[in-house]
């Protein structure tokens, strides 16, 4: 009975065995597999870097190296179908020149979705790698505005959602702070008004001269600010004070995202 006990356990135990090992080489296989499949999203994340950096540079825009990251997994599965998920492209320290003015955005955050690009292309970097489309998030930084407008003492920020501007200014004699928000408009063609309508002072005289110019001074610093021409075909869509600049929303649709500009 032993005997006969002891001849079936045998093989329970070799088949456990064999299943442990069998178990365990299917997960170093798929580790293996995840490893390969995120090196060859970096080398694809590389390629992509380099060819944004050429087209920002033929833009005659300046920008830290470009931060690009392939979604969605597995990688290898896109490169086989030609089409990605997302491809994610971070810009940090933009600046372009725009009518001698050098306007800054410390970042640009762009989001391309539906990418189709074929295998020699991301190879080679010859070709178009083609979003559905674009989102971009950029910011325009209050030291750039407070420089085209040009004024001395003049503040800009943001308060209650609101782009809002403190600055000093002479009215009949006195030096009185101005303080104020601003209307933000986007135009079709992608042009950011600024028009300041509701400045105030305390101790303005009350009289109509005072106000006069304090309304003419309201008119000086409304501007359309000049953005430089924002990479992959992005059409600004919504601009919004925050605290740490004004916030530009843009995006496009079936854009070659190898091809800035």
């Amino acid at each position: 009975m032993t005997d006969e006990y002891a001849y079936q356990e045998r093989p329970r135990r070799r088949g456990r065995r064999a299943l442990v090992v069998l178990l365990v080489l299917l997960l170093v296989l798929a580790g293996l597999l995840v490893v390969a499949d995120r090196v060859a999203a970096g080398v694809a994340e590389r390629a992509i870097a380099d060819q944004v950096r050429q087209e920002i540079a033929k833009q005659d825009a300046q920008s830290s190296p470009p931060e690009v990251e392939i979604g969605g997994f597995p990688f290898l599965t896109q490169v086989l179908d030609g089409r990605y998920e997302r491809i994610s492209i971070g810009l940090r320290e933009v600046r372009g020149s725009v009518q001698g003015d050098a306007v800054a955005l410390p970042t640009l955050d762009v989001d391309a979705r539906n990418v189709a690009a074929s295998l020699d292309t991301i190879r080679s970097g010859q070709g178009d790698v083609v979003a559905e489309t674009v989102n971009g998030t950029g910011i325009i930084s209050y030291d750039s505005l407070t420089a085209l407008l040009d004024r001395d003492g003049l503040r800009l920020g943001e308060q209650g959602g609101r782009l809002a501007v403190t600055a000093p200014v002479d009215i009949l004699g006195q030096r009185l702070t101005v303080t104020g928000t601003a209307d933000i408009t986007v135009s079709e063609q992608g042009a950011v008004a600024l028009r300041f309508n509701n400045l105030t002072a305390e101790g303005l005289p009350n009289v109509p001269l005072a106000r006069t110019l304090l309304n003419n001074y309201a008119q000086s610093i409304s501007i359309d600010v000049p953005l430089p021409e924002l990479p992959f075909q992005l059409a600004v869509r919504e601009v919004r004070p925050l605290p740490e600049g004004l916030q530009v929303t843009a995006d496009a649709s079936n854009v070659p995202i190898n091809a800035v500009g």
